[in-house]
């Protein structure tokens, strides 16, 4: 699975360290292009909106520039949430990401859709359970039978190396690193 989505990228592309050392082991051949770190320019491009949680219409479709943004900015909006989608999505197994602030506890939340089998259930708590952070509330997860995929909402607070300071595309990017992982860990059980 995740094997065939990374052989089918770009071998000159900037790559994230994690999607390098998946390469080299698994004997991929890449182009070492040195470290890229900046996460923003991944998601350049991709499609942003901000919507109403209460009603889910459309508030402002959203330009790259809004990815510089910091995620605080939903601390300042709690009634917004963002919704984003990404070609690079579909090397993690998701469609989109949904970013917001919980109305009741205020932690900053991730939500989005799993394209992983139903009998996976047991390889992905075990891995949320163990990579992240102690705290109140640290994700929910759900087969959805309708779509057939699992509901995944994380709280970001819990996220190793969140941090309220960061930009909406270093969230992102941080997000697609961790899911990276998850389906590293979830390929090893098959």
């Amino acid at each position: 699975m995740l094997k065939n989505q990374i052989q089918q990228l770009d071998k000159e592309m900037p790559l994230y360290l994690v999607e390098k050392e998946y390469m080299k082991e698994n004997d991929i051949s890449f182009h070492e292009n040195g470290s890229n770190e900046n996460i923003e320019n991944r998601f350049l491009g991709a499609y942003i909106e901000r919507s109403n949680k209460e009603t889910d219409e459309l508030i402002e479709t959203e330009s790259d520039s809004f990815l510089s943004e910091s995620i605080s900015y939903f601390k300042k909006q709690k009634a917004e949430f963002l919704y984003v989608e990404s070609k690079w999505f579909h090397i993690i197994a998701i469609d989109a990401v949904s970013l917001e602030v919980d109305d009741v506890f205020g932690a900053y939340e991730a939500m989005l859709g799993l394209k992983l089998k139903k009998n996976q259930e047991k390889t992905i708590k075990s891995f949320l359970d163990r990579e992240l952070l102690e705290g109140e509330k640290k994700y929910n997860l759900m087969f959805n039978q309708q779509d057939g995929l699992w509901d995944l909402n994380i709280t970001l607070d819990v996220l190793k190396g969140f941090e309220e300071t960061m930009t909406i595309g270093e969230v992102i990017g941080s997000l697609y690193q961790f899911i990276f992982q998850l389906l590293v860990e979830v390929e090893k059980t098959l």
